[in-house]
């Protein structure tokens, strides 16, 4: 390791001891080992998703070095076609570790693929003769048999997760890479996802940054100032990886202290993007008076174009004060979800630029009037896939009665029911029991609906209200009793022609 200068290659974790930040994915990954370490589990393969330099990789390779495993990796930087997949992760899935004991159980060989969302092509595969000859190194009229780019390798990597004896674990900054931005996208991943169990990784915080700055100071032998510390935290998006190397960058002179000073020189030289804090973010973009002002904001705030796009359509309603400002928002977003849902058809739009960009809009200058005070944004709802609200037998419910999907309901529905309920809201009120008794929902479903708990005392009393009003509705539904049928006496066959008759001939002509 000494002889490392990358310090980033340098400190990277070699124990799980070593790890900062997901607390929980980490468990979730550990967990999944152990199954492995047991037999094989339902899902295969992990897919690690999250911004760079989190520790995704990181993560996976200390544990499994604490399990004894070994490790077969491949990157961006190497070729991901069909024969460098099969030779080197397929092999190695298919038999058990080069490096194994016999004395030890289930040891394992741990294929970790980064950077699959730049696995380009489809799932169309290559010639398996080809595929072989290429492997074996054969050539053809003196020229080696070789793929370019990465040909055959999505097609190949889904054979890898459908045949695999060992545990595979990719990692990805956006997943929508490894679906592909085609209309058959859909299809790719529900390929995919039958192998794989998704693990969503989140930018460390800023203890998790003191702690890893510290460890590698000390590691380095250089001394530095608490306040040093605390500027590069503030200059960092909650990047683990760029944190240290712009320690190795600010300590080139190791015989210097590192001080506040120093620190402020790199970030006056080089200031990166920084991602801000999606609370923090809605506030300064809801505050915002120009579209350029709110164009900058939103690129900076920790989310994608889509979920920035469902924020401000959540809190829009809440927050502005003038219902044109309301009305001027939605037909934005209404603009911004279209040329979202362009990215899924391939076409020439640019969807995330205008997706942020109109979502921004809708966000701050659709507002005539500016916001003061302090800005309570809240967490959208629908967005909370635990919540009770979105309860299994309400969205089937809503989903059968409507005769749509569930997913619409949960994005399309659900947020608005929840608006109209939430006595909170300036046009909720729970007490209105109309929507929900003509859906047909019990008490307990529209106190949840109504975003309620059901454990407190002024909801007990309005669910008591609702079984009420629903017991009246049954009394009168049950007093409405249809109309006797009135029996008719059979009419004559010469009755009717006595009145045929008694009728303007001129009438009888029609028929």
């Amino acid at each position: 390791m000494g002889g490392v200068s990358d310090w980033t290659e340098r400190h990277r974790p070699v124990s799980e001891l070593q790890l900062e930040g997901n607390e929980v994915q980490r468990r979730q990954i550990r967990k999944w080992l152990d199954e492995w370490q047991a037999g094989t589990p339902n899902k295969k393969a992990l897919l690690l998703v999250g911004p760079p330099g989190v520790g995704k990789t990181s993560i996976a390779r200390a544990i499994a070095a604490d399990m004894g495993w070994s490790v077969i990796e491949l990157n961006a930087s190497d070729a991901r076609n069909a024969a460098a997949i099969r030779k080197a992760a397929t092999h190695g899935s298919t038999h058990r570790s080069l490096f194994h004991n016999p004395n030890e159980k289930a040891q394992r060989t741990l294929i970790l693929l980064d950077e699959v969302d730049h696995l380009s092509g489809g799932l169309r595969e290559v010639s398996q003769e080809r595929l072989q000859k290429a492997m074996m190194g054969e050539e053809v009229a003196g020229k080696a048999i070789t793929f370019s780019g990465d040909s055959g390798g999505k097609a190949e990597l889904l054979r890898l997760l459908d045949s695999t004896q060992q545990p595979v674990i990719m990692a990805c900054n956006d997943e929508m890479g490894l679906w592909g931005k085609g209309s058959s996208w859909r299809s790719t991943k529900d390929r995919f996802s039958r192998h794989l169990q998704k693990i969503n990784f989140v930018r460390a915080s800023d203890e998790a940054l003191r702690r890893i700055a510290r460890r590698v100071l000390r590691a380095e032998n250089i001394e530095f100032e608490d306040a040093a510390i605390e500027e590069l935290v503030k200059s960092n998006p909650g990047d683990l990886r760029a944190l240290v190397r712009d320690l190795q960058v600010v300590c080139v002179n190791k015989e210097l202290t590192l001080t506040k000073d120093n620190v402020n020189l790199l970030i006056e030289a080089g200031q990166r993007d920084i991602s801000i804090e999606v609370f923090p973010g809605l506030d300064n973009l809801y505050r915002s008076k120009t579209a350029e002002e709110a164009s900058t904001i939103s690129r900076s705030i920790d989310k994608s174009p889509n979920d920035l796009m469902n924020w401000v359509h959540w809190n829009n309603a809440s927050l502005f004060t003038d219902n044109n400002g309301v009305i001027r928002g939605a037909r934005s977003l209404s603009q911004a979800n279209k040329m979202f849902y362009g990215r899924f058809l391939n076409t020439a739009h640019r969807s995330s630029y205008w997706c942020s960009n109109l979502s921004a809009l809708s966000a701050s200058v659709a507002n005539p009037e500016p916001l003061v005070g302090r800005i309570f944004a809240s967490y959208p709802n629908y967005l909370r896939r635990g919540g009770s609200y979105t309860r299994p037998n309400i969205v089937d419910r809503l989903a059968s009665t409507c005769g749509i999907n569930k997913s619409t309901v949960r994005e399309e529905m659900l947020p608005i029911l929840s608006v109209l309920m939430d006595s909170e809201e300036k046009i909720g009120d729970a007490t209105d029991f109309t929507i929900s008794l003509s859906l047909g929902f019990t008490a307990e479903e529209h106190a949840s609906l109504a975003g309620l708990p059901l454990s407190r005392a002024s909801t007990k009393k309005l669910i008591s209200q609702y079984n009420e009003s629903h017991s009246l509705l049954l009394a009168k539904s049950e007093e409405i009793q249809p109309l006797p049928q009135i029996e008719k006496e059979p009419v004559q066959q010469e009755e009717v022609k006595e009145v045929i008759k008694e009728k303007d001939p001129g009438q009888t002509k029609l028929f």
